[in-house]
């Protein structure tokens, strides 16, 4: 299969409609994309405005953007696991979709998807243990083997339908690991968006980059596991100045990077056992390789990859693997995102439902 380099998307909106009286997927589908992309051209022209206008219109753009927010808590409920509290999502019906968020983020960062997926769909969000508002147990060890088993626990358990799982960074690599090991055939696809090379970066031995840095990359495990020391860097990176800066990094379109982002972010690292996932996640080990995960998986794959992702680059090893595949597997599609960073979904949702929509339509019932 070719691989496709993606960039703006179409700008020939239709008016809005009814929903299609067929109940055939691509009809819904088609349905819920134009509509989005309607809604997403409106928009960005309220942006420009708002831009144009000063502070007034720029602060009802901020007010919307909370009430999406509030909206997506009042939509969580908790699930029981291993006698922790887990935090999830669900919203709109239709076949199942669990979204599974990266590093340091949670349910509220797929804002800019459950609405529209929801049309169609009935979406689930969950927070993985030791992020958002699920617990966060003090002193507990966590590990890619332990968020997959989470996320299969959670279809056989909460779900209980053939579901597609889509995933950012570790989210992407949890979603791959699950897939591999599922055996009762609850995972119907999975979509991979900039997928992670492992836990933390001492996965990507290959990369030239992480070589030069790995002797620090060590130097900064042996520190952070001095909690006294740890705590010092951590009230530091969570600053929201800081915090900004380093999401401004990671995005590629910068109007995406809003007080509601940072948010999203900050809230959940004030609350205990906050720093001891943190301790956790960049000092252990950094699980399996998709490398080694993704022959075994058989169900249809969806991988989304932003080509300015500073973490994951396309000419890093993780990236040139994944850009390889559509070549060696039929069952992997593979589209490259233009001006894109390392979370898609957030830093250009247009682009992601764009391809994101009709390949759902397309999986078989």
């Amino acid at each position: 299969m070719a691989v496709t380099l993606l960039s703006t998307p179409s700008t020939s909106f239709l008016p809005f409609s009814s929903p299609p009286s067929s109940s055939h997927p691509s009809s819904s589908s088609s349905f819920i994309l134009r509509n989005y992309r309607i809604a997403h051209h409106h928009r960005i022209q309220h942006l420009k405005v708002s831009s144009s206008n000063g502070s007034d219109s720029i602060s009802t753009l901020i007010q919307e953007s909370s009430r999406e927010l509030q909206e997506i808590k009042r939509s969580c409920k908790l699930w029981k696991w291993r006698g922790f509290n887990v935090n999830y999502l669900v919203k709109g019906a239709g076949p199942p979709l669990l979204l599974v968020h990266g590093f340091g983020a949670s349910v509220g960062h797929w804002r800019r998807n459950i609405g529209v997926l929801s049309e169609g769909y009935t979406v689930y969000a969950i927070d993985l243990l030791g992020f958002g508002d699920s617990d966060k147990p003090e002193g507990f060890a966590y590990t890619m083997e332990v968020w997959s088993q989470l996320i299969l626990d959670f279809l056989d358990e909460v779900i209980k339908k053939p579901t597609v799982l889509v995933g950012n960074s570790v989210g992407s690599l949890a979603c791959v690991i699950s897939a591999s090991e599922s055996t009762r055939g609850l995972v119907r696809g999975i979509v991979l968006l900039n997928c992670a090379g492992g836990m933390n970066n001492k996965a990507i031995v290959d990369d030239w980059r992480i070589k030069l840095l790995l002797p620090l990359l060590w130097f900064i495990d042996f520190w952070l596991k001095q909690k006294r020391i740890a705590s010092v860097i951590f009230e530091r990176v969570k600053q929201r100045e800081n915090l900004k800066n380093i999401l401004l990094s990671v995005y590629a379109n910068k109007i995406s990077v809003d007080d509601d982002l940072v948010e999203i972010i900050k809230r959940p690292a004030d609350d205990e056992g906050a720093l001891d996932a943190f301790i956790s996640i960049v000092t252990g080990p950094p699980g399996p390789s998709p490398v080694s995960l993704v022959p075994r998986i058989s169900v249809p794959v969806l991988v989304l990859w932003g080509d300015r992702d500073p973490f994951t680059p396309l000419d890093g090893p993780v990236g040139r693997y994944f850009s390889s595949l559509p070549s060696q597997l039929s069952n992997v599609k593979l589209y490259v995102l233009e001006g894109v960073g390392h979370c898609p979904h957030d830093d250009r949702p247009d682009l992601v439902h764009e391809k994101l929509l009709p390949w759902l339509a397309s999986l078989p019932a």
